[in-house]
C-alpha cells in the first residue's frame, strides 16, 4: 500500500524539532531512521500529516563510558552499535541484538532511540533495555528528564513520552567484571520480527546470582520484564534446576497471541527454551570476564 499524503520537515536542532512538533501537534510524528514508522504508514496503521525528520540533529550519536555509565546517543545507528569495539568487548548483548535487526541497509539508518521510542513489543532493543535496567534521558520544550525504562512502556505503541519529547540518550550501568548478558530471537526468516526473543543479564559472585534482568520480545502486548524470574534468580546459587525453573516462569508469564508465526502454546514453549539458552550464555560470559 501507499502511505497517505504528508508534509516532510527536516529539523537540524532539537529546538527546531520542538517548534515544529508544537506547531503541528498531534498531526506530526518524529522520524529518525523511519524503519518503524514508515511500514506502519504504508499499511495505514499510522497517517501523520506531518513528518519531522530528526536524523540530522548533531550531538546525539555516540557510544561512551562516563560517570560509571554506558551512554548511547539516541541517534546512534544499529550498525554503529554492531561494530563498536567498546560494545563488543564489554556489552556483547548489544552486539547480539544489533546484528539480528532486519538487514544491513536498515541497520545503517535505523537508530536505537527510534527502536525504543516506537513502543513496539516486536522491536528488539526494548527487551534489552528491560534486562539491563536502562534509564532513558528525554528532552522536550520544558527541558530534560529521566525515565526508568520500567516506567516507559505504557501499552500497545504507548510510551511515557509527552508531547514534543524526544529520547536523547540511553544510560546503562557500566559493565562489571562479574557480569554477562546475551540476546537471541527466533524468527521465520532472516530480518523478520521475532517469533520470540529473550534478553538476559546476570551478575555473579562465584556461583551465586546477585543481580538478574530478563526481557522478552514480541510475546506480550508491551515489552515484558520477567520480574518473577529475576527475583527467583537473585540471591540464589545457580543450578540446573534453578535454570529450568526460570525457563518455566518465562513460558508461564508471557502472553503471546496465536498468529502466522505460531500458536500460543508453541510460542510459550520456545520462549521457555530460549530463555534457558540465553541464561546459560549470560552465565558463561559472566564467568569468562
Amino acid at each position: 500500500m501507499i502511505p497517505a499524503g504528508f508534509s516532510y520537515h527536516k529539523a537540524i536542532t532539537l529546538k527546531e524539532a520542538f517548534n515544529l512538533s508544537g506547531q503541528y501537534g498531534e498531526d506530526a510524528k518524529y522520524m529518525s531512521g523511519g524503519h518503524s514508522l514508515l511500514p506502519m504508514m504504508k499499511l495505514r496503521f499510522a497517517s501523520p500529516k506531518h513528518i519531522i525528520d530528526i536524523s540530522k540533529i548533531e550531538g546525539l550519536s555516540y557510544i561512551k563510558e562516563e560517570d560509571n555509565l554506558l551512554k548511547i546517543g539516541a541517534l546512534t545507528t544499529q550498525s554503529e552499535i554492531e561494530y563498536s569495539q567498546l560494545i563488543k568487548d564489554n556489552y556483547p548483548i548489544f552486539t547480539d541484538a544489533a546484528k539480528l535487526i532486519a538487514d544491513p541497509t536498515v541497520r545503517n539508518v535505523g537508530t536505537i532511540g527510534g527502536n525504543i521510542a516506537h513502543g513496539d513489543a516486536a522491536n528488539d532493543q526494548p527487551s534489552l533495555m528491560l534486562a539491563m535496567n536502562a534509564t532513558l534521558v528525554v528532552e522536550g520544550p520544558n527541558g530534560k528528564r529521566t525515565i526508568p525504562v520500567t516506567d516507559f512502556f505504557h501499552g500497545f505503541y504507548m510510551t511515557a513520552l509527552e508531547e514534543s519529547e524526544i529520547i536523547v540518550e540511553i544510560q546503562l550501568p557500566k559493565s562489571k567484571s562479574n557480569s554477562g548478558g546475551a540476546y537471541e530471537k527466533i524468527e521465520r526468516k532472516v530480518g523478520d520480527y521475532a517469533t520470540t526473543g529473550a534478553a538476559v543479564y546476570v551478575e555473579l559472585e562465584g556461583n551465586k546470582c546477585v543481580k538478574a534482568g530478563i526481557g522478552l520480545t514480541n510475546v506480550n502486548a508491551v515489552p515484558l520484564k520477567l520480574e518473577r524470574a529475576e527475583k527467583k534468580l537473585e540471591g540464589n546459587i545457580i543450578t540446573s534446576e534453578l535454570i529450568e525453573q526460570i525457563g518455566i516462569i518465562a513460558g508461564e508469564d508471557c502472553e503471546p497471541d496465536s498468529d502466522l508465526r505460531g500458536s500460543e502454546a508453541y510460542k510459550r514453549s520456545i520462549t521457555k527454551s530460549l530463555t534457558i539458552k540465553m541464561l546459560n550464555k549470560a552465565i558463561k560470559r559472566a564467568k569468562e570476564e
